[in-house]
């Protein structure tokens, strides 16, 4: 229960911090794009894909209609990706296909967003 407090709190402190930034670059905000991910941090960390997760990569996917869009949310999934203690980036990349949708970019730490049209 504590580590699910405390990664909570990072996520939040994360949405706070990048928040205006993404904001600034496109409709898309690290907040929307948090909130419709967290039903698959079971599965990213290694766990069963919930119910929710692949409603939320759809929704996240349909919001993400033009490129600043992408990008924002791309950068926001690295971020995270990159944040979260035991992220399983095999299930992170395996995550669209999982959900039936083709993202334009990797969820990796490593992606540059900048590439993403």
């Amino acid at each position: 229960m504590a580590a699910r407090l405390k990664l909570a709190c990072v996520v939040l402190a994360c949405m706070v911090v990048a928040a205006p930034y993404y904001a600034a670059e496109g409709a898309i905000t690290c907040g929307m794009v948090t909130s419709k991910m967290a039903p698959c941090l079971g599965y990213l960390k290694g766990g069963a894909l919930a119910t929710g997760c692949c409603p939320g990569v759809k929704s996240l996917l349909g919001a993400a209609q033009t490129t600043p869009d992408r990008q924002a949310a791309c950068n926001c999934l690295k971020s995270a990706a990159g944040s979260i203690a035991g992220i399983n980036f095999a299930n992170a990349a395996s995550l669209p296909s999982k959900c039936g949708v083709n993202i334009p970019y990797k969820i990796s730490p490593s992606t540059d967003c900048t590439k993403v049209k």
